[in-house]
């Protein structure tokens, strides 16, 4: 029985006996027609009757207060239960941000932030203020720090709209609003800042020596890969999505540099086309092939005029502004070979970056938006994975697709000439290649 039961129970007792002292309510066994209910309620005092109309109603009380208290706590019951979901509130957001968060050692601070929203604090009040403008101007009810650091922490642990509802008390749909408000200025309003292809002399040489360093290969700029993003299949129809390892994606397509960051983006393509059609559907290929990017580098190799260029595995063709290796298995020439292993060694910058993208983002691993609302968010993660990049965020733990495999792309009538003008490329890069490593 409940203990404050029990006291209110002997209190009333004691003023049972200070109003009737005559008329005993507990009894012993012998007298028991005296302590009966029926002679209780017959009785000519209204002491009894009094007693008992209290008691029935603390009794009630002490009954409904009682399941409240002993009903054990369930994961879904309230964000207060669960240690986790409590993280993930506005008073817990409020609290760490504006009463806590300079009272903290920069070092704790930071690791507390990032594993709620993915980033540092000093990265998150980067990305609020660049943002805050346009939120502002969308007449959103939310303050902007607090919008993003909703959409963040969907975007780092992968949490579903319903999901992250429940733990913020705010209702599905407007999470998804919230989402896809600030995803699409990331990917908009933030791109051109923190995507940029290297044209600029500086950072242009800057590329191509930390490829040559690691490749010894010169003039190299990036290296280009695709990799599926899995999507939810509900409202998909047909197998134009389903990708090489069978679940529903949307391809994504990027060029990184040395320092694993993006300096091209592209979501155009469903999982189940290719890379090289990627590729030749993208506004980069449009821009190399049509002469509209300029690079103030250029280089002599053998009588040869090598611009800077990208390289990519044999999904792709092999054009001027695109090198691949010679053979997927190792079967061509020790000149060749060589040139292949240390191209690849020059295109993993782009694989460990893409792996890096969906360890850091892990909503990109299994994306629960509506496929219209795909693209944006994935080109929203690889902005602020340039960020994070920037700001030499730690690396957390990588996700890596599986290897892919492949054979040769048939080269289209329209890329002939670049076609052959990178074999040429190709075959004196190799040479010159074989001939400088062979020599020391």
């Amino acid at each position: 029985m409940d203990e404050s039961f029990m006291l209110m129970l002997s209190n009333l007792l004691h003023l049972h006996n200070a109003l009737d002292p005559s008329t005993p309510l507990l009894s012993s066994p012998s007298s028991s027609s005296a302590s009966s209910p029926t002679s209780l309620l017959s009785s000519s005092s209204p002491t009894p009757l009094l007693f008992f109309t209290l008691a029935s109603l603390l009794s009630y009380l002490a009954s409904q207060k009682k399941p409240a208290s002993t009903k054990p706590p369930t994961s879904t019951s309230t964000t207060a239960a669960n240690p986790e979901s409590s993280c993930f509130s506005v008073s817990a957001f409020r609290a760490l941000s504006t009463e806590h968060i300079w009272s903290l050692e920069a070092p704790l601070r930071d690791a507390q932030w990032r594993t709620l929203y993915g980033l540092s604090y000093p990265v998150f009040t980067t990305v609020v203020d660049k943002l805050k403008p346009h939120i502002t101007a969308s007449n959103l009810s939310l303050p902007s720090d607090y919008a993003v650091s909703m959409v963040l922490s969907r975007l780092a642990h992968g949490f579903s709209a319903k999901t992250l509802a429940s733990r913020y008390s705010l209702e599905p749909y407007l999470i998804s609003k919230i989402t896809n408000m600030v995803t699409r200025l990331l990917a908009t309003k933030l791109y051109p800042e923190f995507i940029k292809i290297p044209v600029s002399r500086r950072r242009l040489i800057e590329t191509t020596q930390a490829f040559e360093e690691l490749t010894s290969l010169p003039n190299m700029c990036g290296a280009i890969d695709g990799s599926p993003i899995k999507v939810k299949c509900g409202d998909i129809e047909g197998n134009v999505y389903k990708c090489r390892y069978g679940y529903s994606s949307v391809l994504l397509q990027v060029v990184a540099d040395h320092k694993k960051m993006f300096w091209d983006v592209c979501v155009k393509a469903p999982g189940g086309s290719d890379d090289a059609s990627h590729l030749r559907e993208s506004l980069l290929y449009n821009r190399l092939v049509s002469g509209d990017v300029v690079w103030d580098k250029v280089i002599n190799v053998r009588g040869h005029h090598v611009r800077p260029y990208i390289v990519g595995d044999w999904c792709y063709p092999l054009l001027s502004f695109l090198m691949t290796p010679f053979s997927p298995n190792g079967s061509g020439t020790p000149a060749q070979n060589l040139f292949d292993g240390m191209l690849m060694k020059g295109r993993s910058v782009v694989v460990d970056a893409i792996a890096l993208l969906k360890g850091r983002w892990k909503i990109l691993q299994d994306l629960n938006v509506g496929l219209h609302h795909a693209p944006q968010t994935i080109v929203a993660c690889c902005v602020l994975h340039n960020l994070c990049q920037i700001a030499r965020e730690p690396e957390p733990e990588t996700w890596k697709d599986p290897d892919e495999g492949g054979v040769p792309v048939r080269v289209l009538e329209n890329e002939k000439s670049f076609h052959y003008f990178g074999d040429s490329l190709r075959q004196a890069l190799s040479d010159d290649l074989h001939q400088r490593l062979s020599s020391r």
